[in-house]
C-alpha cells in the first residue's frame, strides 16, 4: 500500500501511465491539481473539492489501481482497500486524518481524505544536520503514543498500526503530529498469526513471526525516536542492535530517564515492553516540563503553598459566606434581583439570598441537575434542565412550577432565553424552542446527536455543539444554515464577538469559526480535550483545558497570549469582569487572575473539585463545589 500523504516533496514522482492528469474530475466534485505521491498500486493525488467554489478547499485522493484480469484477486484487492477506507472512517482523533468519501470504479478505487499540508519525520530529519531540540522530540513521542494509544483502545478489539516509522508521522503546518498510511494496520486478535508486514529496522522482533500486539507499536515508536535523537537509521543497522548504540553517547541532551523510556520500548520481549502507546505516553509526560510561553507573564500553581493559601485567608480572601446543598454542585449559578439559583445533584434547584446566603426557595426534580439556570425577566421565570429528561420553567417569586417540557434524553444543556422563547438541547440529540409565555414547543430541530452546549442565539441564528464534533448554525425557525465539524465532541459552549464565533472541542482544539457561514478562520491546540466554554474581554478569549491551563488568546488570529497552569483539570468555564478572570479547578480552588499579563492575583481552596463555573455580581465571586457548599467570596 503507498504512503498516504507526503505532501511537502521538494522532488515529487512522476505520475505512472496510469496516473490521472490534472484537469480530471471525479465524481464531479474532485478536480485533480498534482500527484503527491506514486506506489505500484495507485497514486495520491492533490485535489479541489468544487462543492466550495468560493474557496480553495484541498483534500488528498488516494487511488487504488485494479487492473488484475483475475477476479478472485480483484475482489480480495477491492476488499483491503474498502477495509482501509472503513477503519478510518470510524476513527476520530486529532491526529487521524478525517475521511470525506469513498466510491469505487471498474479498474479503480478512491479514498478522499483531509489534505495535511506538513513534512514527515523522515524529511525533517534529512534536512537538519544537528541534534533536535529533545523537549520538541519529547512532544512529538507523546503525540505519537497518543494516536497509537488511541487505536490500541479500540473496541471490541484494538487496531495495531505495524508500520510506526518517521515517514508515517508528519508534522503538519500547526506542528502537530499527524498519523498516515494506515495500508497495513490490522485489527489484533489474541494468538492470531499473520503475515511478516511492516518496516525493517523499526519492527519489532515478533512481527517478523507474523505476530503483532499494541507491544508492537510501542517497539515502533522506541525505535523512531532512538533514530531522531541519535541520528542513526535503524535500516542501516543489524537488526535489534538499538542497545549497542547508547542513545546517550550520540546525544547528552538526553537526560537518563528518557532514555530508560525509549530502550524499555525497544526491549526484545514484549512483555518487558509497555503493554500499549497510552501507558508508554504516561511515561513520557512525567518527564515534560511545564510548557511556558517565550516572553509571557506565567504563574504555576505549584508555587503556590498551603501556608500561602492560609495567609490570603488570614488577610481576607475568605468567604463572605456559605450555603450548604445535600450533593455535589456542578451546576453554575446565576444571579438575578439579589437572589442566586443553583442547581445540584440532590435533584433540587435552590434560590439563595445573596445578601446573607439565607435559604429562600427550592425546587425538586427527579434527577440530578447539571444544566446551569437561565432566567426569563418580563415572564418571572428562572429556567433549568435535568437528568430526568425535561426542562423546568420555575416562578422566580414562589417556587412554583409554572410549565416542564419532556425530552427523551437527559438534560445536561444550560438554556437560553431570547426572543420570547428559551432554547435548550438534549440528550435526544435535538434542540427545542420552546415558548416562554405557554411553555408549549415552537419547533424541533433534529441534529441526531446528543446536544449538551447552551445554544449561542443571536439576532439571526443559533449556534450548538454537538457530542459527535459537528457544531450547527441554525436560523431562527429551526433550518441549519451551515454546519461545522471538529475531531471530537463539542460540549464547549459557543460564544460571539465580531462576526466570529469561540468554541472548544474534545479534539484538544479552540476554534473560531466565521458565524455566518461556518469557515474556520483559526484553531488553536491545547494539550488536552476542551470542555470549557470560552468568554471574550479586551480582544482575547479566554478558555480552560483538561491539560490544567486557562489560555488567553488573540480574538483576531488565534494567538497565544499567555496560559497560567493550576494542579488538575480546567472543565469550569471562565468569567472575565473589569481585567480580571475567574474559574474554578478540578484541585479544588477559585483563581482570580490578572486578565493582562495572567498573573495571579488571589486563589481560595476549597474543599472539593470545582467544575461550577463562577457568576460575578457587585464585586462578589460566587460559585459552587462539589463539596457539596456554594461560596460567596470577595472579588
Amino acid at each position: 500500500m503507498v504512503d498516504t500523504q507526503k505532501f511537502a516533496r521538494n522532488m515529487p514522482e512522476q505520475p505512472g501511465d496510469n496516473a490521472l492528469q490534472p484537469g480530471a474530475v471525479l465524481q464531479g466534485r474532485y478536480r485533480i491539481t498534482g500527484v503527491i505521491g506514486v506506489g505500484g498500486m495507485g497514486s495520491v493525488y492533490q485535489a479541489r473539492d468544487l462543492r466550495f467554489p468560493n474557496v480553495v478547499r484541498h483534500v488528498a485522493v488516494k487511488e487504488m489501481l485494479n487492473l488484475t484480469t483475475d477476479q478472485a484477486m480483484r475482489e480480495m484487492t477491492l476488499k483491503t482497500f474498502e477495509r482501509e477506507s472503513d477503519m478510518l472512517a470510524s476513527l476520530n482523533h486529532p491526529a487521524v486524518p478525517e475521511i470525506y468519501d469513498y466510491f469505487p470504479s471498474k479498474t479503480r478505487a478512491y479514498l478522499v481524505m483531509e489534505y495535511i499540508n506538513g513534512r514527515d519525520l523522515e524529511q525533517i530529519i534529512n534536512s537538519t544536520q544537528d541534534m533536535l531540540p529533545v523537549e520538541m522530540v519529547l512532544q512529538w513521542a507523546v503525540e505519537i503514543c497518543d494516536v497509537l494509544g488511541y487505536l490500541h483502545q479500540q473496541e471490541p478489539e484494538p487496531i495495531i498500526f505495524r508500520d510506526v516509522k518517521p515517514s508515517n508521522i508528519m508534522i503538519d503546518q500547526h506542528d502537530r503530529i499527524r498519523l498516515v498510511d494506515f495500508g497495513i494496520a490490522k485489527i489484533f486478535q489474541a494468538g492470531q498469526k499473520g503475515t511478516m508486514i511492516g518496516t525493517e529496522g523499526y519492527s519489532a522482533p515478533e512481527q517478523y513471526r507474523g505476530e503483532a500486539s499494541p507491544a508492537s507499536d510501542v517497539y515502533g515508536v522506541g525505535a523512531t525516536i532512538h533514530h531522531i535523537l541519535t541520528r542513526r537509521d535503524p535500516r542501516l543497522e543489524p537488526p535489534f542492535t538499538f542497545a549497542e548504540r547508547p542513545i546517550r553517547e550520540a546525544n547528552s541532551n538526553v537526560s537518563p530517564d528518557l532514555d530508560a523510556v525509549i530502550m524499555r520500548a525497544l526491549s526484545f520481549k514484549p512483555d518487558d515492553r509497555y503493554p500499549n502507546a497510552s501507558a508508554m505516553r504516561d511515561a513520557l509526560q512525567k518527564l515534560q516540563k511545564p510548557q511556558v510561553v517565550v516572553g509571557m507573564p506565567f504563574v504555576s500553581a505549584d508555587t503556590v503553598s498551603d501556608e500561602t493559601v492560609a495567609e490570603w485567608s488570614e488577610e481576607g480572601i475568605q468567604p463572605v459566606w456559605t450555603f450548604a446543598c445535600e450533593d455535589e454542585i456542578r451546576s453554575s449559578p446565576v444571579v438575578h434581583k439579589g437572589v442566586l439559583y443553583v442547581g445540584a445533584q440532590d435533584n433540587n434547584l435552590y434560590a439563595i439570598n445573596i445578601s446573607d446566603g439565607s435559604f429562600r426557595w427550592k425546587y425538586p426534580t427527579d434527577q440530578g441537575i447539571v444544566s446551569s439556570p437561565a432566567v426569563a425577566e418580563d415572564e418571572n421565570l428562572v429556567l433549568y434542565g435535568s437528568l430526568d429528561h425535561s426542562l423546568y420553567a420555575v416562578d422566580m417569586r414562589t417556587g412554583q412550577l409554572s410549565w416542564s417540557v419532556a425530552t427523551k434524553g437527559p438534560v445536561q444543556s444550560s438554556p437560553t432565553v431570547m426572543h420570547g422563547h428559551v432554547f435548550f438541547g438534549s440528550d435526544d440529540g435535538n434542540l427545542y424552542a420552546i415558548r416562554l409565555a405557554t411553555g408549549r414547543i415552537q419547533w424541533v430541530w433534529e441534529g441526531g446527536d446528543p446536544i449538551r452546549t447552551r445554544p449561542l442565539v443571536t439576532g439571526e441564528l443559533i449556534v450548538v455543539g454537538q457530542e459527535s464534533g459537528y457544531v450547527a448554525g441554525i436560523d431562527l425557525s429551526g433550518q441549519v444554515v451551515w454546519r461545522f465539524k471538529a475531531k471530537r465532541g463539542v460540549s464547549s459552549s459557543p460564544t460571539a464577538h465580531e462576526g466570529l464565533v469561540f468554541f472548544g472541542s474534545m479534539d484538544w482544539h479552540v476554534y473560531a469559526l466565521d458565524i455566518t457561514r461556518g469557515w474556520k478562520a483559526w484553531a488553536l491546540r491545547t494539550n488536552k480535550p476542551i470542555v470549557s466554554s470560552p468568554v471574550y474581554g479586551d480582544d482575547r478569549i479566554y478558555i480552560g483545558s483538561v491539560d490544567g491551563s486557562l489560555y488567553a488568546i488573540e480574538a483576531a488570529s488565534g494567538k497565544e497570549r499567555w496560559h497560567f497552569e493550576t494542579e488538575g483539570q480546567i472543565t469550569s468555564s471562565p468569567v472575565f469582569v473589569e481585567g480580571a478572570v475567574y474559574f474554578g479547578g478540578v484541585d479544588k480552588q477559585v483563581y482570580c487572575l490578572d486578565a493582562k499579563t495572567g498573573q495571579l492575583r488571589w486563589s481560595y481552596k476549597t474543599k472539593g473539585k470545582i467544575t461550577s463555573s463562577p457568576a460575578v455580581h457587585d464585586g462578589i465571586v460566587y460559585i459552587g463545589s462539589m463539596d457539596h457548599q456554594v461560596y460567596a467570596l470577595k472579588a
